[in-house]
């Protein structure tokens, strides 16, 4: 592959100083665990069952492969993309972004969430002996707030409405997508009102997703993209899924798709080379920088989503974007706020379902459930 680097502008080196902790992000913190376990022990008195405090229902459990593709100019073989060659198993888990498990038609923002297993590298001090490394994704470029503080504000109103008014939330996400449709017409796009329920009522599949906030990538920083690139895939883009009395209508099209279809993802990286257009500590802002392809993600036809697959992944499983290597350690407060929080709202889920969560090393127990 013919790799444009004559174009690119040198990426900036990452240093420390460019991470610059929020006033009372501590305090940040401890609202957004206090927020995150609200919504769980909510959904959890409600169902018997302890989920995760943001993206508890899953609509795609996927196994597959990542592969780095070969010759990457230098500045581009960072991290776990220095390792061309052999593939590594991959789990991918595609969700909606609420913490109760409403139906499809209540239609939110997508997420993809990537673990990779056998990779190799320093780890951080609360990962030694994992050899895991997890990218967590929207199907949007940038985040709905620029820092940690202003999500949280976002986060305590939601908390708030957790198990309230199922269909009425149905009727409004209906009326906010008519708005969002007009919106788009005119060329423009409201993250705000596709995250109240305006969401195009598409194909999960048929998404490009983002990290949308910052990671290391070896000497540098970096924000990574998933892209549909196989023709049936590329077809699902903006395809309407019928959810008119289906609730799991969009799980339902993700197994349509995937038991006929195999599926192929381009990962790729965008480089910082410019901190004051594209900031570290403002997820909201998006870069203006070339997209570069790193590796490939493959998944053969298969299953899924299956009632056994959820409990191994949804319920066994967590994906944190601090499960990682230390060269791709996240950078700014919509990430570092993450590590406490993910690792709050996975304790509770394991302590009310009995069900220890720990770093897979193999997928050994994949086709048992499959």
């Amino acid at each position: 592959m013919d790799f444009p680097t004559r174009h690119l502008t040198q990426p900036l080196p990452y240093d420390p100083s460019y991470e610059v902790p929020e006033e009372g992000e501590a305090d940040t913190i401890a609202g957004l665990i206090e927020s995150i376990h609200e919504i769980a022990a909510t959904v959890d008195h409600d169902t018997g069952h302890a989920r995760r405090g943001v993206h508890a229902k899953s609509h795609g459990l996927l196994r597959g492969e990542l592969r780095v593709l070969p010759n990457l100019p230098p500045d581009y073989a960072q991290g776990l993309f220095g390792h061309p060659g052999g593939a590594r198993p991959a789990v991918l888990r595609l969700s909606t972004t609420p913490g109760d498990m409403l139906d499809d038609k209540v239609s939110t923002p997508r997420g993809m969430a990537i673990k990779l297993i056998g990779v190799p590298g320093a780890r951080l001090a609360d990962g030694v002996g994992d050899v895991t490394q997890d990218f967590v994704m929207v199907n949007g470029p940038t985040f709905l707030a620029p820092t940690a503080r202003q999500f949280h504000g976002s986060l305590k109103l939601l908390a708030a409405t957790t198990d309230k008014a199922p269909g009425l939330k149905k009727v409004l996400s209906g009326a906010l997508r008519g708005v969002e449709k007009v919106v788009e017409a005119v060329g423009a796009d409201s993250p705000t009102l596709k995250g109240l329920g305006g969401h195009p009522a598409t194909h999960p599949l048929g998404e490009t997703f983002f990290t949308v906030a910052p990671v290391l990538y070896g000497r540098y920083m970096a924000k990574l993209s998933l892209a549909p690139v196989s023709p049936e895939l590329l077809a699902l883009k903006d395809q309407p899924v019928d959810l008119d009395h289906k609730p799991n209508g969009l799980r339902a099209a993700v197994v349509d798709f995937m038991t006929e279809h195999g599926a192929e993802w381009e990962l790729r990286v965008q480089l910082c080379t410019d901190l004051a257009s594209m900031p570290i500590e403002d997820a909201s802002v998006e870069w203006q920088a070339p997209w570069i392809p790193v590796a490939r993600l493959r998944a053969e036809p298969q299953a899924g989503w299956t009632h056994g697959l959820s409990v191994l992944v949804d319920d066994g499983m967590q994906f944190n974007p601090w499960h990682c290597i230390a060269d791709h350690r996240p950078l700014g407060s919509v990430m570092r706020v993450r590590r406490a929080v993910y690792a709050a709202s996975a304790r509770f889920r394991a302590e009310r379902n009995g069900a220890p969560l720990a770093e897979p090393h193999d997928l050994a127990q994949w086709r048992e459930h499959g």
